[in-house]
């Protein structure tokens, strides 16, 4: 069946489109809540960002075990719902006149929190909407939407921002979380949930999953490239708005647009990573995409002001079509080739490296940026991403052609 026919995938589609464009105005606005209302210091506005990220080292492991032991659709649902009653929160204390600066780290906190819950059960619930060989398609369609929402997402946010402060457009993002729960809520398909196996304790079902991916040879290197270009990418870019803002001087609006612009290749990376892996295999698709996504940065801190935008233009645009393309290509192949009982597990104990570090590249960024400046920090991040493809160029991942079409044994773990 044709996914434009699955009106269960639709409503997941749906659902995700909604949060990500209305995720994409709390990621500009939160910080710019800091910054220009709060007056916050480069350090602090770090903090922010460490606070946001930490969840993923303290509880992506669990939640992924605790993932893999029920239906993944009522957890959607709730993390939405209590996402959207956080950030509600903003709006409500700024128009008390109430909003302080822990505030903000309490929200942060808490909406990573269910974020983890979140994004392990959506990464693992897809399987289970489409077939096997749909993957591809499906993931591809859910990174147009995000895409999209990253293209058209921080221009709205920047203009919003100006128009109504930065405290009452995170209201934007509150409203989306609440509407994508109603119609993940409307989804209908059963999910088979499998048996746990009797006397089993959740310390050794994470054990399970950690083994898993870091014994597989397609899993481990692509976890390796990914975590190191997230740590610098993520002492780059936390401290690119701080440099954006106190050093080239722009506007809420001018920030939405130049980030606009500079998210085009996440579109044409989401169209095309289909057609770019069927021609080059799958293997060489996430080895070239790994390989030019982060070597733009460097013109960031390179270029004069007056040159500013073009080249943080060009290395979003760069950056995101070959982060998009790896995402597609390798998240299709990683769920083809894990157990349906390890799914969970699999995408927690990835994102717990992969995305856990990036609270450390935020609070890096912080320190780096009071010990050596902003500019400096840039250079160290931009260099640092670009050489995080190493270890996924000299790996097996080079041979590979096709994403496997069947389910693998339960002994791969």
């Amino acid at each position: 069946m044709s996914l434009w026919r699955n009106v269960d995938f639709l409503r997941l589609w749906s659902a995700q489109t909604i949060s990500q464009f209305g995720s994409q105005i709390t990621g500009l606005a939160l910080p710019l809540v800091a910054l220009l209302v709060l007056h916050a210091s480069a350090f602090q506005v770090a903090a922010l960002a460490t606070v946001e990220w930490l969840p993923w080292l303290l509880f992506s492991l669990p939640a992924g075990a605790w993932v893999d032991r029920v239906h993944r659709r009522p957890v959607l649902v709730v993390a939405d719902l209590a996402r959207g009653v956080a950030l509600l929160s903003v709006p409500i204390a700024y128009w008390l006149d109430a909003l302080t600066l822990w505030q903000l780290y309490v929200v942060g906190f808490t909406t990573g929190v269910l974020t983890v819950f979140f994004d392990v059960a959506y990464q693992s619930y897809l399987p289970s909407l489409v077939e096997r060989r749909q993957l591809s398609e499906g993931n591809s369609k859910l990174e147009i939407s995000r895409s999209g929402a990253g293209l058209a997402g921080p221009g709205v946010a920047g203009v919003l921002i100006q128009a109504v402060t930065a405290p009452v457009a995170v209201l934007g993002d509150a409203i989306s979380f609440f509407v994508s729960a109603v119609l993940l809520g409307q989804i209908r398909r059963e999910e088979p949930l499998a048996p746990v196996e009797q006397g089993t304790r959740l310390l050794a079902e994470i054990v399970e999953g950690v083994r898993y991916v870091a014994s597989d040879p397609y899993l481990r290197p692509s976890m390796a490239f990914v975590a190191v270009s997230n740590f610098f990418g993520q002492v780059f870019w936390t401290m690119f708005l701080v440099y954006a803002v106190r050093r080239l001087e722009w506007t809420p609006g001018t920030i939405g647009l130049v980030l606009t612009l500079a998210n085009l290749g996440f579109l044409a990376g989401a169209v095309l990573a289909p057609r770019i892996s069927t021609r080059l295999g799958v293997g060489p698709t996430m080895i070239a995409a790994a390989t030019v996504c982060c070597w733009g940065l460097l013109l960031v801190p390179l270029a004069p002001a007056l040159y500013a935008i073009p080249a943080v233009v060009v290395a979003g645009a760069v950056g995101s079509f070959g982060a998009v393309v790896y995402n597609v290509v390798g998240l299709s192949l990683f769920q083809a080739i894990t157990p349906d009982r390890l799914l969970g597990r699999m995408n927690a104990s990835r994102r717990f490296v992969v995305w856990g570090v990036i609270p450390l590249g935020s609070l890096t960024g912080g320190l780096l940026t009071t010990w050596i400046g902003l500019r400096p920090t840039l250079f160290v991040g931009a260099v640092g991403a670009s050489l995080a493809f190493l270890p996924i160029l000299f790996s097996p991942v080079r041979s590979l052609r096709e994403v496997p079409d069947e389910e693998p044994a339960l002994t791969a773990a």
